[in-house]
């Protein structure tokens, strides 16, 4: 039991060092791919970084104060924050509260600060999954009493994000939720039931909005409008091919000068890899990789089961989220607006991580001797 202890605090530190570099890349990142754009939007080049090391502030406060309190008291806490992150998610739906950016209503403008509740949202979501999995371990099995509460859960998670819309969030959760129940031995035949009903839904959101099939078809021929819908994509793989195998040097990027749209955000990795190249991407890669890698081992090792799943539902996010990411900017899907975990600007989306960071900490750090 000591050398299972001792080797979970391994794994914790190399994967707090592994989102540690990922945040300083993003930080480097975020000002070099910004600058321009942020200078003549806002007048000053520092406007995004200062925002991003402000989340980082709050984030880290949220990790302290998360990896210590009482993992019990988290368990029988989580119901509450993952109904009071979906209540405030919903606000987002009053025109009163919401700020719509790029024709999504994700951000809520309350007293004067903005910020993104569906960060929050998908946090509180992994959490409270977790308790649930733990809850009724042994009723995974009832449609009833296991999967049926599941679903409507989701459902709801779903129709609220939805309704922003926020497709790509809408889908990264459910995938995520699915690979959990999975993992958790939920009857199979319940969850490709689920997968098979749900098909004709996506084509149906798919289909019957204008903007998400304008995207599908870009994807497939970004050629064919290169300066309308298939501009972007264009740019990225410009972007990405023009970094060769060692890019072009850190804040030398062309496509930066107003030419890749969502260059901090969405793009970043395009950016990336403009300025350090086949190597500098390489290296990113295998960070996320490593990062996967020992979140796994810390969830397999952790014989708790809300540990377990709480570990394992952010391990699986994040690597939902940057292999979404990484694909959209290479032409490999359309596009999501899903941001790349630790590095693309986002303070909300950097405070929730850590948050969950912190409760993973403190699994790790409950385990009795």
């Amino acid at each position: 039991m000591r050398f299972i202890r001792r080797q979970l605090l391994a794994d914790l530190k190399i994967l707090l060092c592994l989102i540690s570099t990922l945040i300083i890349i993003g930080m480097l990142f975020i000002y070099s791919s910004s600058s321009v754009f942020a200078l003549d939007r806002f007048g000053s080049a520092h406007y995004f970084v200062k925002k991003q090391i402000f989340g980082l502030f709050f984030g880290l406060v949220g990790l302290f104060i998360f990896s210590i309190l009482p993992l019990e008291f988290l368990r029988k806490l989580s119901p509450f924050l993952f109904f009071g992150s979906l209540g405030l998610t919903a606000m987002t739906l009053i025109p009163k509260f919401a700020t719509t950016i790029h024709g999504s209503s994700r951000w809520l403008s309350l007293a004067g600060f903005s910020f993104q509740p569906s960060e929050l949202l998908k946090i509180s979501f992994i959490v409270y999954l977790a308790h649930i999995i733990s809850k009724k371990e042994q009723k995974l099995f009832s449609f009833i009493y296991g999967y049926l509460p599941f679903l409507i859960i989701l459902g709801i998670t779903a129709l609220v994000l939805l309704k922003q819309p926020d497709f790509g969030l809408t889908v990264t959760l459910c995938a995520t939720a699915f690979l959990l129940f999975f993992v958790a031995e939920c009857k199979s035949k319940y969850l490709i039931i689920t997968l098979l009903s749900s098909i004709p839904a996506i084509v149906a959101l798919v289909w019957f909005k204008p903007y998400r099939l304008q995207r599908f078809l870009t994807f497939l021929d970004p050629w064919k409008d290169p300066k309308g819908s298939g501009f972007q994509i264009i740019q990225s793989l410009i972007a990405i091919g023009s970094g060769n195998w060692i890019g072009a040097g850190i804040a030398q990027s062309k496509q930066k000068f107003f030419y890749l749209p969502m260059q901090h955000t969405d793009f970043i990795f395009s950016i990336i890899a403009e300025e350090t190249g086949f190597i500098g991407c390489t290296i990113l890669i295998t960070l996320y990789v490593f990062l996967i890698y020992f979140g796994m081992r810390i969830a397999w090792s952790l014989k708790e089961t809300f540990s377990s799943f709480a570990v394992l539902g952010f391990t699986i996010l994040v690597g939902l989220q940057s292999l979404t990411n990484f694909f959209v900017s290479v032409g490999l899907l359309p596009t999501k607006g899903i941001g790349l975990p630790f590095v693309s600007f986002g303070s909300s989306g950097l405070v929730a991580l850590l948050c969950l960071l912190g409760v993973i900490i403190n699994c790790v750090l409950e385990v009795r001797i």
